[in-house]
């Protein structure tokens, strides 16, 4: 299993010479199987790159999945701008939580409309088919691979996936937080033994207090879960648009104290599951 950072921010793109390391585009993730599957994770800034690259890599038709946990901002605003979406031969499966009362498809339609862009929603001439799906519910892609939304805590709903593929297991939660000391039991049931988990850590511990409704973990919580759930890699996640290279260095050093397999996530990062040499870096 491939999997490679395009976004690894939250909030809000954060350009700049204090975050050129690590990235400043929004939450995108692809996953590439061994049974030839095309996953994608979240549609933020980071999917434009993404975009570009896939048509490189498959020139003549593009057949992947499109996992949204949610549809905050910065998970969905890199979504017009995905070209392959514009190309009639793909082909893509849209998921994402059903919510009552509002589609899926007319959210992510509702961006793509004047005025906000010079362009509608039927510019979109890739085969998209949107499905909507509950906590709980396991899905099957391609002939090895399944994947298991379980709903998150975080305004306004979001899902994390755990993704499986033969004997190797990527666990996605971002956008979630935990309460007190307690650890949130459908993120262990995602995470758990998994090769790699990718896990909010947009706050530090004192962030996290000052901030208690806003729905994301500190990278303390991050590597608790990680010890709890018996993962054998952690990614740090959704970092904070304000965190430079510099923070962030900080909040590694602090993570690895509880639990030393961990890294950064950054962009352009592509890495390899199950890891069996040394952590990726970029700080």
């Amino acid at each position: 299993m491939r999997v490679r950072f395009w976004g690894v921010r939250g909030t809000i793109p954060s350009p700049g010479a204090d975050t050129v390391r690590v990235g400043g585009n929004t939450a995108c993730i692809d996953i590439f199987t061994s049974d030839q599957q095309v996953i994608i994770l979240d549609a933020g800034t980071g999917i434009r790159r993404l975009g570009k690259k896939l048509m490189k890599e498959h020139p003549h038709r593009i057949m992947g999945t499109l996992l949204f946990t949610h549809t905050h901002w910065d998970h969905i605003q890199g979504f017009p701008f995905f070209v392959p979406a514009f190309v009639r031969n793909n082909r893509f499966v849209v998921i994402g939580q059903k919510r009552i009362g509002r589609k899926l498809e007319g959210v992510l339609a509702d961006q793509v409309v004047q005025p906000y862009l010079p362009f509608g929603y039927r510019a979109l001439e890739a085969d998209i088919i949107v499905k909507e799906i509950n906590n709980g519910e396991m899905m099957v892609i391609g002939d090895d691979t399944t994947v298991l939304a379980h709903e998150l805590d975080h305004p306004g709903g979001c899902l994390g996936y755990r993704i499986q593929n033969r004997n190797t297991i990527f666990a996605y939660c971002t956008d979630t937080t935990h309460r007190g000391n307690t650890l949130n039991e459908n993120v262990l049931r995602l995470a758990q033994d998994a090769d790699l988990l990718v896990h909010d850590a947009q706050y530090s511990p004192e962030q996290k207090a000052l901030y208690p409704t806003y729905g994301h973990s500190s990278w303390t919580d991050a590597a608790q879960v990680a010890i709890e759930a018996n993962v054998k890699a952690l990614a740090l996640f959704h970092h904070d648009p304000d965190a430079s290279d510099a923070d962030l260095r900080i909040a590694l050093a602090e993570a690895r104290k509880i639990f030393p397999n961990t890294f950064v996530a950054c962009e352009r990062m592509d890495i390899t599951l199950p890891i069996t040499g040394a952590l990726p870096i970029c700080l």
